[in-house]
């Protein structure tokens, strides 16, 4: 399920998506009512725009107080995780929460993001 160019992972399709080893994927886990995730939102939606065109890489949101995954525990919203092809351990994001500082960081863990911006000039 999308809405826009931002998947949203829900109980039944988390695994498939996450998990799947031919892509890049980065994980809001949010809650509807938490400010800090309203502020975010807007951010997380350019960058899914931003990154649209990348078929390797899903950018995705998981609202974690209506959805459950076994083995996904969340202690603080917004939770910001990337699940690389090669560790779908996943692990956490903890840089600014604006869109250049997350392009940036992308730039340095996403071989998808790093091999579709090394041949364009769109960044």
């Amino acid at each position: 399920m999308t809405q826009g160019p931002v998947t949203i992972l829900v109980g039944t399709n988390y695994d498939r998506i996450v998990n799947d080893p031919t892509k890049d994927v980065l994980v809001k886990y949010y809650a509807p009512w938490c400010g800090h995730c309203k502020t975010l939102a807007p951010v997380w939606d350019d960058l899914g725009s931003h990154v649209e065109s990348i078929d390797d890489l899903v950018i995705a949101k998981f609202d974690a107080t209506a959805n459950e995954v076994a083995g996904v525990s969340i202690r603080g919203y917004p939770t910001l995780k990337f699940f690389p092809k090669d560790n779908k351990q996943g692990f956490d994001f903890e840089g600014d929460r604006d869109i250049q500082a997350i392009q940036g960081w992308l730039m340095e863990n996403s071989s998808a993001y790093k091999k579709h911006f090394a041949h364009n000039d769109e960044l």
